[in-house]
């Protein structure tokens, strides 16, 4: 039985780091059991025991440098400043990522409003089922909203949504009905020169297409990712960025 659960362990482990590449698993292992043999040849922790059938092999880890997303390292640490500083007595977030807006309740009171359920419990966060395209909540309601990298993916049913080809348009439209006058929106979507559709990844936008969508705001400041720099200045030739926006609706 211990063989067996040891197997199943490797079977989880191992397929999501190297899938069916078996001459790299075993390579890798090889190196692995060396690295464990001299290990356990070192003078002995008596507080711990050491034993073949505990292995947990971690085998992609020992990189030169920390793997990190630049878009949502960038966007998420940007927003969670900025709504910092502002300080709103309740935040709302539309879709983004659960462990940022959970971090970012931490130190605002706020509410998470996506289509598929958040199951786990923090004090500070809660919850709202709803869709970005028909947000449950009145017209000028909401002082501080946040939706980051969500829109772009509205309207292509990646995510179980309805198929809308003005699904990005009709999110941005729902984010702004909500917000009351003078509040704020923090908003990122991938920026190009031209508008693009990646069915069924994401849309694309320009940003002059992106102003014109929030035209009943006033834009506070900008950022862009390219590559694995985060710039104050749009380049509009470029294919590939993420556009981060602090908007202010007019009163």
């Amino acid at each position: 039985m211990k063989l067996l659960r040891l197997l199943y362990r490797f079977y989880i482990l191992l397929r999501p780091q190297y899938g069916w590449n078996i001459p790299m698993i075993l390579y890798r292992m090889t190196g692995f059991t060396f690295e464990f043999l001299r290990y356990a040849r070192m003078p002995r922790n008596q507080q711990f025991d050491i034993s073949v059938f505990d292995w947990y092999p971690c085998l992609t880890d020992k990189t030169e440098s920390t793997p990190l997303d630049p878009v949502y390292f960038y966007q998420d640490t940007w927003a969670a400043r900025k709504i910092f500083e502002s300080k709103p007595d309740h935040h709302y977030d539309v879709g983004s990522s659960a462990k940022t807006i959970g971090i970012i309740s931490q130190f605002v009171p706020t509410t998470m409003v996506d289509i598929r359920p958040v199951e786990l419990k923090l004090d500070n966060l809660y919850f709202t089922k709803g869709s970005i395209t028909a947000l449950p909540f009145e017209d000028n309601s909401i002082g501080s909203i946040s939706s980051l990298c969500v829109v772009e993916h509205i309207g292509l049913g990646r995510y179980g949504d309805p198929l809308d080809q003005f699904g990005s348009e009709k999110a941005i439209a729902e984010l702004v009905r909500v917000t009351k006058p003078g509040g704020s929106i923090y908003f990122t979507v991938p920026i190009e020169s031209e508008n693009r559709t990646y069915f069924n990844g994401y849309r694309s936008f320009t940003l002059d297409y992106i102003l014109k969508l929030f035209a009943s705001c006033e834009l506070i400041e900008s950022r862009f990712i390219y590559g694995r720099t985060l710039f104050e200045v749009h380049a509009p030739k470029s294919n590939s960025g993420i556009g981060l926006f602090l908007l202010r609706k007019k009163g």
